[in-house]
């Protein structure tokens, strides 16, 4: 049996997110009709990361066990029937104990938002037109580093052992016209970023100050953040492996 991962980007606008779910179009399910298009048999493809309805990917992968050696040279047929938001930007042959999800080390997210009206970004930022204090957003973000437990940021109904997250890199910038947040962690929880950057916000405009933030984190309660943040500014950008 051999084991092959695939690296996908999307634009998840019209998707029900990542993973197969009944009776919804997701990437998982056009790029399995894909394979199945150029194969002519059925493949079960193993996502790295769920994403969420409407968010997007530069980078994301699956894998995908097969007695079928894959051509790799048909990256290109594959992107032929694919979607033009969904693109395969390679195929390669992995070690059998190799696995997308389980075997990544960090995922990489960044949260775009604009400040002005822009048609061009609709499907990719937040319009959000409030002024911000970039440097009271910042300190948020710096908080986070010290915390290891992220209930708080955690959507109900999730089914995890451990709210333990490992965050290494947390920011705002600016890039281009768009206000950014970035985060790297080695997991991310059910809602998680969209939770950091709505509660967040609340601190970059006044309505909550840097303690009441840390109130926030220590009450581990989900209902105390803020994830009414729009699914079209959240991007994975990256997912990490060993060697």
């Amino acid at each position: 049996m051999l084991r092959y991962f695939i690296e996908v980007a999307y634009k998840g606008t019209h998707y029900s997110g990542f993973q197969t779910q009944d009776n919804a179009e997701t990437i998982q399910s056009k790029v399995e009709e894909a394979l199945q298009t150029i194969y002519k048999k059925e493949f079960q493809l193993t996502c790295s990361s769920r994403t969420d309805a409407g968010v997007h990917a530069l980078q994301n992968f699956f894998h995908l066990d097969t007695e079928t050696e894959l051509n790799l040279k048909l990256v290109y047929n594959l992107n032929a029937v694919l979607p033009n938001d969904i693109i395969i930007k390679q195929i390669f042959l992995v070690e059998p104990d190799k696995h997308a999800r389980f075997s990544a080390t960090h995922r990489q997210y960044k949260y775009y938002i604009t400040r002005e009206r822009n048609p061009f970004l609709t499907e990719t930022a937040w319009f959000y037109p409030y002024n911000l204090d970039i440097d009271a957003l910042q300190q948020a973000a710096d908080l986070l580093l010290t915390y290891a437990d992220f209930t708080t940021f955690s959507k109900r109904n999730t089914q995890v052992k451990t709210f333990l997250c490992q965050i290494i890199v947390s920011k705002w910038y600016y890039e281009n016209d768009c206000l950014v947040y970035e985060v790297k962690a080695n997991r991310f929880l059910r809602g998680m970023v969209r939770g950091l950057v709505g509660t967040m916000l609340k601190v970059g405009r006044g309505l909550i100050s840097l303690d009441d933030f840390e109130l926030i984190i220590e009450a581990k309660d989900c209902t105390k953040a803020n994830f009414n943040t729009p699914a079209n500014g959240l991007f994975l950008v990256k997912v990490t492996y060993p060697d």
